[in-house]
C-alpha cells in the first residue's frame, strides 16, 4: 500500500486532541450517511410508484400491437398467423375489432370504445381474471363485459336479461350521405363487469369478434389491430422486423413502452427532477465533508511538517487528505446504502409502511441502477469536495 494511502487511514481512525474537530468529523460523516440513504430510499420509493403505476396499463396492454400505419383497419388472413405462430417468441396472437359507440341502457347514455376479441385474447391478456362481478365473454353470443365505471353510471346490472344494452354506431351509405336511420345498432346482454383502473373502467366494454364483426359490417380478414404476447427474453426488435416481413410495410408494432410513451416519459422527467434535487441536497451534505477536511488539515499542521522533514512533498500531502476525504464518503456511503438497502428490502418483502389512510404497502423496488447510480453520483461529488478541499496543499 502506497504511503500516502496508509498515512490517510491512520489519520482516518485517529483522533483530534481538540473535541470540536472531532464532533465536526462525526457530524460530516453522519450527514453523509442520512443523505446517501435519503437518495436511495427516494429513488426507490420512486422506482416502486412507477411499476405500480404502469401495472395498471401493463394489465391491459399487449407486449406488440400490430396496428395500420394508415387509416383504422388491417388486412390479415389465416396464413399469415400461422407463419407469426411458428416463432418460438411468440406464445399468442389475438386480432381485435376496436371502435367508438354509443351506449344507451334505460334512458341513459354513454359514449365508450367496442373492443371484440376472440377465444385466444385470454392467452395474450388474462382478461377474464379482472372481472370483478359476473364471468368472462361466452362464445358465439350478444354478451358483453363492460367496466365497472361504465356499469356504475349506466346502472348495468349483470344477466339482466330483461334489459338489453343497446350498442351503436354511425353508419353512412356509399356516397357519405346519412341514411334515415343513421345509426346501426345491436342489443346486447352484460354478464360481467371488470375492474382495472378509473380511466379504463370508464371507456372499454369487451364483446366476442363475431359480435363486433357484425355491428361493423367489416369482412372476416379485415382487424383493427394485433395483440401479440411474446416470451419473456424474447428480442423485441427481431421479433417487429421479423412482424413487419410477415405482414408487410402497411403496419407498425408498438411494445408497451411506446403505447404508454406519455406516461414513460412524464415518469422519466419525474424521476429525473427527484434525482436532481436530492442530488443538490447531497451537495449540501458534502460541504459539511469540506469543513471537516480543513480542520483536520489545521489541525495537523505540526504532523505535517514533520512529514515534509521526512521527504513527503506538497504532491503526497494533497493525495493523503484527498484519500481520507474519499475514505469517509466511502464509509458514510456504504453506511447510507447498507441501512437504506435493508429498510427497502424489508418493506419491499414484509412491509411496514402503508399508502396513509388505506392498507395497501407502501410501493418500493431495490434496483442496482439506482444503488450504483447514488454511488456514482457520492463518489463523484465527494471527489470534487475533496479535491476543494485539499486544493491548498499543492503548492
Amino acid at each position: 500500500m502506497p504511503i500516502v494511502f496508509k498515512i490517510a487511514w491512520r489519520y482516518f481512525f485517529s483522533k483530534s486532541r481538540q473535541t470540536v474537530i472531532n464532533r465536526i468529523n462525526s457530524i460530516a460523516l453522519l450527514v453523509i450517511v442520512v443523505a446517501t440513504a435519503a437518495l436511495m430510499i427516494v429513488l426507490s420509493a420512486f422506482a416502486g410508484l412507477k411499476d405500480f403505476g404502469l401495472s395498471f396499463s401493463n394489465v391491459f396492454d399487449p407486449d406488440l400491437r400490430v396496428v395500420a400505419k394508415q387509416g383504422k383497419t388491417i388486412l390479415l388472413d389465416s396464413s399469415q398467423i400461422n407463419e407469426l405462430e411458428k416463432d418460438i417468441d411468440i406464445k399468442a396472437i389475438s386480432p381485435i375489432l376496436e371502435e367508438k359507440v354509443f351506449l344507451s341502457f334505460k334512458e341513459k347514455t354513454q359514449v365508450a370504445y367496442l373492443k371484440g376479441v376472440g377465444p385466444d385474447y385470454l392467452n395474450v391478456i388474462p382478461a377474464d381474471s379482472l372481472v370483478a362481478v359476473g364471468e368472462w365473454l361466452v362464445p358465439e353470443s350478444n354478451s358483453i363485459v363492460a367496466g365497472y365505471g361504465i356499469g356504475a353510471s349506466m346502472d348495468l346490472g349483470v344477466y339482466d336479461y330483461g334489459s338489453f344494452l343497446n350498442i351503436s354506431i354511425p353508419q353512412k351509405n356509399l356516397n357519405g350521405s346519412l341514411r334515415q336511420t343513421p345509426f346501426h345498432s345491436q342489443q346486447a346482454v352484460t354478464i360481467g363487469l371488470y375492474q382495472i383502473s378509473e380511466d379504463i373502467d370508464q371507456k372499454y366494454i369487451f364483446s366476442s369478434l363475431d359480435f363486433a364483426r357484425n355491428l361493423l359490417k367489416y369482412p372476416q380478414n379485415i382487424f383493427s389491430s394485433i395483440e401479440i404476447k411474446v416470451s419473456p427474453q424474447a428480442d423485441l426488435e427481431y421479433l417487429k422486423n421479423k412482424i413487419r416481413k410477415v405482414l408487410g410495410g402497411s403496419v407498425q408494432i408498438k411494445d408497451r413502452e411506446q403505447l404508454n410513451s406519455a406516461l414513460y416519459k412524464m415518469l422519466n422527467t419525474e424521476q429525473l427532477a427527484i434525482y436532481l434535487i436530492f442530488t443538490l441536497v447531497m451537495i449540501i451534505a458534502l460541504f459539511n465533508l469540506v469543513c471537516a477536511l480543513v480542520m483536520i488539515i489545521l489541525d495537523k499542521k505540526s504532523e505535517m511538517n514533520i512529514l515534509k522533514a521526512m521527504g513527503i512533498n506538497n504532491k503526497q500531502l494533497f493525495q493523503i487528505f484527498f484519500a481520507l476525504g474519499l475514505l469517509i464518503i466511502i464509509f458514510g456511503g456504504g453506511i447510507g446504502l447498507l441501512l437504506s438497502s435493508v429498510l427497502i428490502l424489508i418493506q419491499q418483502w414484509s412491509p411496514f409502511i402503508n399508502v396513509p389512510g388505506t392498507s395497501l404497502a407502501y410501493p418500493v423496488k431495490w434496483e442496482l441502477e439506482n444503488f450504483l447510480l447514488v454511488m456514482g453520483t457520492l463518489l463523484f461529488l465527494g471527489s470534487i469536495a475533496s479535491t476543494w478541499a485539499s486544493r491548498g496543499l499543492k503548492h
